[in-house]
């Protein structure tokens, strides 16, 4: 028989496992009083006490004889202070973890689902992510505390956004935005800042620039310092709403800015992301600054091979596609454009529709038949989605496809 506390923690997982109350085994054998001081631990079982829980639980007294599983706490205090990458183990024990312990607290059951949405999001699996982050917020909910809720509602949005579903986004940060106004001493001022810079991003992507730079321009005037992984967001921010704009001095100016803010001292991952975007930027540019992007590429490599996650590697091998179609170099590009494919799920919607695109174009490039057609296809049931922004960008990514590159420097070799 097990000892306390061990006890104590198996009879109550073995009752919470058939959905059983404390009031389900009181009787003449058994009070109240003494039904919690040994699921707590405090006395110890006697074998009378075992002989009677078993019946009333419908089992044998062997299931007491088995150690409880994985207290959700340790295994998340586990995972906490780890400084392993994540992996799917992880995620898969973290999760067995939060289905084994029903009787958690809400504050644990919190932190054990945000954690385990980050795992998520590192791997990839957003609409795995989303699925927590929805749990995230109810519990967020039912705890009525405004910085909880403000988080997983912002938290929410930006894997909304990444899925595509921009409308669903809009709304999620919307509410974080008023809960954050409202109890602004509850709510960090970064959450806030968060917010608004999520806000922004898909009121561009959804047509409206002109919320999208009032968003943005608020969020770099009210930055506190000029340097910092918050500042270097905020301006890569509001450079990608100017380029949408088209005005592309500006964006260059303020993606300087976002590539100086942060070294890769401080934060290796940060400064990867931010040479990834500055070459998505220059290609976004009129005309594309197939250059700049290829040294840009050329910084995050380095930095790729080190820290790169799969998905940080697949955002290089879109780029490497994009900046090859440009450069009249897509003969050797086909390789690319299967490998990237196959790890599509990585990426987010708008990356995915951007590959599919590109590799429609490559291949209309060598001469298959309806290959520009699919890519016209395409944007067309964008543009009848409600992405306005992406559906133009795609339109003058197959009008540039259609005009012959000038000459430009050779694209460096792929990992």
């Amino acid at each position: 028989m097990l000892s306390q506390p061990e006890f104590g923690r198996r009879l109550r997982e073995l009752r919470m496992q058939q959905g059983r109350s404390r009031a389900d085994l009181i009787g003449s054998g058994m009070s109240a009083a003494y039904l919690s001081r040994l699921e707590s631990g405090a006395r110890p079982p006697t074998q009378r006490a075992v002989a009677y829980l078993a019946e009333r639980l419908g089992i044998t007294e062997d299931a007491f004889t088995q150690p409880p599983k994985g207290d959700l706490t340790d295994i998340l205090a586990t995972l906490t202070l780890s400084t392993a990458k994540y992996d799917s183990h992880m995620c898969t024990a973290l999760t067995k973890a939060l289905e084994e312990t029903p009787d958690a607290d809400d504050n644990t059951r919190w932190q054990a689902l945000a954690q385990l949405a980050r795992m998520h999001l590192a791997l990839g699996d957003f609409i795995a992510e989303h699925h927590v982050l929805t749990q995230l917020r109810e519990i967020s909910d039912e705890l009525s505390r405004p910085a909880l809720q403000a988080h997983a509602r912002i938290r929410l949005a930006r894997c909304a956004r990444d899925l595509g579903e921009l409308t669903t986004a809009r709304h999620e940060v919307r509410q974080a935005l008023t809960l954050a106004e409202n109890h602004r001493l509850r709510v960090p001022a970064a959450d806030l800042q968060h917010g608004k810079l999520l806000l922004a991003s898909v009121e561009a992507e959804l047509g409206d620039l002109a919320e999208a730079t009032r968003l943005s321009k608020q969020a770099c005037t009210e930055l506190e310092h000029p340097n910092g992984p918050l500042a270097a967001e905020t301006y890569w921010t509001t450079a990608t709403v100017s380029t949408r704009r088209g005005d592309y001095h500006q964006a260059a100016q303020l993606m300087e800015q976002a590539l100086s803010a942060i070294s890769s001292q401080e934060d290796l991952t940060m400064w990867l992301r931010l040479r990834l975007a500055a070459a998505s930027l220059a290609l976004q540019t009129a005309p594309p600054k197939t250059t700049e992007a290829q040294n840009r590429l050329n910084q995050a490599r380095t930095a790729l091979e080190l820290i790169g996650s799969p998905r940080h590697h697949q955002e290089y091998n879109l780029l490497h596609i994009q900046l090859a179609l440009y450069q009249g170099t897509t003969p050797n590009t086909h390789t690319l454009c299967e490998k990237t494919k196959k790890g599509q799920a990585l990426l987010t919607y708008r990356d995915r529709i951007r590959l599919e695109t590109l590799t429609h174009l490559v291949h209309a490039r060598s001469g298959t038949p309806n290959a520009r057609h699919k890519a016209c296809e395409l944007a067309n049931e964008v543009q009848k989605n409600g992405m306005p922004d992406l559906a133009a960008e795609l339109w003058r990514t197959i009008a540039l496809s259609d005009t012959p590159p000038r000459k430009q420097q050779p694209a460096t070799q792929h990992p």
